[in-house]
């Protein structure tokens, strides 16, 4: 592939044009998830215009609750020639499991701390005896 000046963009002219900050380019390079296709005499680091398709694959990624990790996974794919749909379907029907899970736990909690402010009303007047080993009657009582 033969890239012409106009088919790159300074790292400066990438951050501004997708909005990520140069800073998260640079980690994203660190962690292998983009490739730069050089750099300036200056150093700064030069990408090819197919950066931003990257770029909004990873924040559309992550927004779906993905990893970096799993997002150059997923781009390593995409990177031998092959869709990484099938990859990346199994690991959001994970994500769902997950969420299903998690959802499970905090209507529990929910019910928990229900049950706990119904009686709070009625708290006990502090007994001297007992008030060292007491730090707060309705949240110790099982």
């Amino acid at each position: 592939m033969i890239l012409t000046q106009d088919s790159l963009k300074l790292i400066g002219a990438v951050a501004k044009e997708s909005g990520v900050p140069i800073k998260t380019i640079r980690y994203y390079e660190e962690l292998g998830l983009l490739k730069a296709s050089g750099r300036t005499e200056g150093g700064y680091r030069i990408f090819a215009t197919d950066v931003f398709m990257r770029l909004k694959f990873i924040k559309r990624a992550q927004n779906l609750g993905l990893t970096l990790s799993e997002i150059k996974e997923f781009l390593n794919v995409h990177d031998e020639g092959e869709l990484p749909c099938e990859h990346i379907k199994i690991k959001l029907q994970d994500k769902l499991t997950a969420i299903d899970e998690q959802i499970q736990q905090l209507l529990i909690l929910k019910q928990d701390l229900s049950r706990l402010l119904q009686g709070w009303e009625n708290i006990p007047e502090p007994q001297t005896k007992n008030q060292a080993e007491t730090i707060c009657p309705i949240i110790e009582k099982v």
